[in-house]
């Protein structure tokens, strides 16, 4: 990963510099990577922004970046006092003659509220105690209907020394994080959190051709799924939800990762509408929809709709070729109750075999305390220990063997030199686009070297993000009863299911692993507590496992107590 921290060549006290304005010199990093990478799309506003900003003095870039990382866009003067950048007012004046900051805005009540705490509201309105006593929810909306409209700050509280602005620049801001992450949800803390050591990120190899949009309207498109995402939050009258279907499938994705936030928000206005029961209006959005489950997910809109022929054939369509496990699971599960609906043979379903299943009784826990705990501990003993694992050692497993694999820099894979994993770690592609370096990797299974690379990857890459390892959970003590137990070609079977569908297949492994170092075997245990039942994926799991005579059982218990 590149060096996030750069001093100021004009600096007298470079480390003081840096540790002063280490979050101005994060962003003006940012913007050089940004201005590398994408000069040939800017719009006009952000090219005028890349130009007029390292013009401007140094407090004046140092306070703008500290209104960009807090929550915006209206900011009282009285909380911008930082002491490296000093009077606030003085450093707001070059960004208010620019425009990108208003220093009078028009405020409305929502917006007051946003910007005091309630024993200043109490000022600001003169509350009588009993009115001050009320929630702040309960106060705006009693005030609400008396101060409707927008006034400037001075009118709001006539004689306060403070001065409230609002930042032009919030959606300009947004749209280049979005063009360095490739995404909305991680924010310039990153650079601080790498900077600082607590977050650690693989060393990609990044052209400079790597970026996450190839046009202007990929960032278009982007926005508008993001926008179109959140109006969900917001509307739920039918014609608006139908409008929405035709416009999300209209938008141009050239690009398989843009495509699949595509699909996947069709995929989410049809649960949308299914939980308002507007069977037609769900599937409009699953038929123009290619999202994993959309499918299984119409088959269910036809039958809730009564349309019991149409959701047998698509039935019987996807029974044929099933898009996934999980499709042929719930399709299995389903069709016999199409069957039965339209009076027609119900066929046997072939069931998977059975996984050992054990009934325990054990004392009602005087603490609360999770099941899985509970059994971990009672089936512990000497030589034979029990650990809580779930889905994390299976998984770190795999991600150690195959991390080269998994890091490949492919295009359209690693955009910036804060991602976890590759972005498109979840689409259909993803092992296809990396087979040879899988196959590589799968192949030292075969030849007992895999425990090398595990080992050296362990301690190389401690504490480096990664989708797959668990390093909180992961010790050096249960890797290596993990290499001394499980048999190579049990973790092959593992990782080759897993490579089937990442999204799907990360979760659902048991609990449960206990391990017996001097005979070098293991099981695997699923804990049921009272009343609680196997999740789909888990069903899956067990069943591969039990089909590749891997030792795997099921632990059902019952407290004593509530026995008797």
């Amino acid at each position: 990963m590149h060096t996030v921290i750069m001093s100021d060549p004009t600096s007298s006290e470079p480390a003081d510099f840096q540790r002063r304005f280490y979050y101005l010199l994060n962003f003006e990093r940012a913007l050089e990577w940004l201005a590398d990478r994408y000069d040939d799309l800017w719009a006009k506003d952000e090219r005028d922004f890349l130009r007029e900003f390292p013009a401007l003095p140094l407090a004046s870039r140092a306070l703008l970046v500290r209104m960009l990382m807090r929550v915006g866009p209206f900011f009282r003067a009285s909380k911008l006092l930082y002491d490296e950048i000093g009077c606030p007012l003085e450093a707001l004046a070059p960004l208010g003659t620019l425009g990108w900051v208003d220093t009078n805005p028009p405020l409305t009540l929502d917006e007051i509220f946003s910007l005091h705490t309630k024993p200043e509201l109490r000022n600001i309105f003169s509350l009588t105690p009993s009115a001050a006593a009320a929630r702040k929810s309960e106060l705006r909306e009693s005030l609400s209907s008396t101060h409707a409209g927008t006034r400037i700050y001075g009118e709001w509280h006539p004689g306060a020394a403070d001065v409230v602005m609002r930042l032009n620049l919030t959606s300009l801001c947004e749209r280049l994080r979005l063009m360095f992450f490739g995404n909305l949800r991680q924010s310039w803390a990153e650079f601080v959190l790498a900077d600082l050591g607590i977050v650690r990120y693989e060393r990609v190899l990044l052209e400079r051709s790597s970026r996450a949009f190839q046009t202007r309207g990929d960032i278009d498109v982007f926005l508008a799924v993001h926008a179109y995402r959140e109006m969900l939050d917001t509307i739920d009258d039918l014609p608006s939800i139908e409008s929405m279907i035709p416009e999300i499938e209209a938008l141009p994705c050239d690009h398989g990762w843009l495509d699949q936030r595509r699909q996947k928000l069709l995929y989410r206005v049809g649960q949308y509408c299914e939980r308002l029961r507007h069977w037609d209006t769900a599937l409009t959005a699953y038929r123009a929809c290619a999202f994993p489950g959309a499918r299984h997910r119409r088959m269910r809109a036809l039958e809730q709709a009564g349309f019991h022929d149409d959701a047998h054939t698509l039935a019987l369509q996807a029974l044929s070729a099933p898009e996934s496990e999980e499709e042929a699971q719930r399709v299995a599960r389903m069709l016999p109750r199409l069957q039965r609906k339209l009076g027609l043979p119900v066929e046997v379903v072939r069931r998977p075999r059975t996984v050992e299943r054990i009934d325990v009784l054990l004392p009602l826990p005087s603490e609360p305390a999770s099941v899985e705990i509970i059994v971990r501990d009672a089936l512990s003993e000497p030589g034979a220990g029990v650990h809580y694992v779930e889905n994390m050692l299976i998984n770190s497993l795999f991600g150690l063997l195959c991390w080269d694999a998994i890091f490949l820099p492919l295009p359209g894979a690693f955009f910036h030199p804060f991602q976890r994993g590759p972005a498109d770690l979840h689409s259909p592609g993803f092992h296809t686009a990396r087979r040879d370096a899988f196959d590589q990797c799968l192949s030292l299974l075969d030849t007992a070297q895999h425990e090398h690379v595990i080992r050296s990857a362990f301690v190389s890459k401690a504490g480096v993000q990664s989708p797959f390892v668990h390093w909180g959970m992961l010790t050096n003590e249960l890797l290596e009863q993990a290499l001394l137990c499980l048999p190579a070609a049990h973790m092959k079977l593992w990782f080759c299911r897993l490579l089937q569908d990442v999204g799907a297949n990360r979760t659902g492994f048991p609990d449960l692993i206990r391990f017996w170092p001097e005979q070098k075997r293991y099981e695997m245990i699923e804990v049921k507590g009272p009343g609680d039942r196997l999740q789909d994926n888990q069903t899956r799991w067990l069943a591969y496992c039990a089909a590749h005579d891997m030792p795997v059982r099921v632990v059902h218990v019952k407290w004593a107590e509530a026995h008797r």
